[in-house]
C-alpha cells in the first residue's frame, strides 16, 4: 500500500516537469480539488441521516450559509439544528 501511495504521488512530478503553461490544463487541474472533494461529501451527506428529505434540507441550508460566506462553524451548526428540526417534524 505505501508503495501505489509513493507511486500515485511521484508519477506526476516525474512526468510534468516543466511548468504547466496550457491554459486548458490548468482550468482544469484547478477545479480537480473541488470535484474530489464534492464526489466525497455528497454520498456522505445523503447517506448519514435516515430520511433523504432532511438531509436534503440540511444540505441547502449548508449551501445558503455557504453562499452567504458565514463560517465553517455557522454552517456545519446551522446544516445540523436543520436536521435536527426536520427530523423531529416527521
Amino acid at each position: 500500500m505505501s508503495v501505489m501511495t509513493y507511486l500515485i504521488r511521484m508519477i506526476p512530478m516525474a512526468v510534468f516537469r516543466k511548468k504547466i503553461t496550457n491554459v486548458r490544463i490548468k482550468s482544469f487541474l484547478y477545479y480537480v480539488p473541488y470535484a474530489v472533494l464534492a464526489a466525497m461529501t455528497f454520498p456522505a451527506i445523503f447517506s448519514s441521516t435516515g430520511s433523504k428529505m432532511s438531509a436534503g434540507i440540511g444540505c441547502m441550508v449548508a449551501i445558503v450559509l455557504a453562499y452567504c460566506k458565514k463560517g465553517l462553524l455557522t454552517v456545519a451548526m446551522g446544516a445540523a439544528l436543520s436536521v435536527f428540526i426536520v427530523q423531529i417534524l416527521l
